[in-house]
């Protein structure tokens, strides 16, 4: 059975002088301010698309290696993920990059690393940015 989630937008006024607000409608959690400023210099207590897509992103590869961990019997104590998107004004959004720590009992730092790869060609948000140069660092902790 398929989900569908959903986000709301609006925004008043021009892109560089307007601002507007997100709502994660699905699960009520908030509404958060935007503004160009907030996406193309300091963020100044606002977010960003890039910045929820990094939410997205992090979330879904962290989520996609422990599924695939424990399906190989190696369930993690923990998985840490940072992903870091890049957005140039002009251009869009010019790369991502993820940085994974886990703890794995069991596995080693390259059996964690080929999981990890698998993880970012295969999580749902790493298929739908295809087009998008995604990088990966992985560290290990035994």
């Amino acid at each position: 059975m398929a989900t569908v989630r959903t986000a709301k937008a609006h925004w008043e006024g021009s892109l560089l002088e307007g601002a507007g607000q997100v709502a994660l409608e699905s699960s009520g959690i908030g509404t958060y301010d935007v503004s160009w400023a907030s996406r193309a210099n300091e963020s100044d207590g606002k977010t960003s698309p890039e910045e929820l897509i990094a939410a997205a992103h992090s979330t879904c590869f962290s989520m996609a290696l422990s599924h695939a961990l424990a399906g190989a019997g190696n369930a993690p104590e923990s998985i840490d993920t940072t992903a870091d998107v890049t957005f140039q004004p002009g251009e869009g959004i010019t790369g991502i990059k993820l940085s994974v720590n886990g703890k794995v009992p069991g596995l080693t730092a390259d059996e964690f690393a080929q999981f990890a790869e698998d993880a970012k060609k295969n999580c749902p948000v790493s298929q739908a940015l295809t087009g998008t140069t995604i990088t990966l660092d992985v560290t290990f902790t035994a």
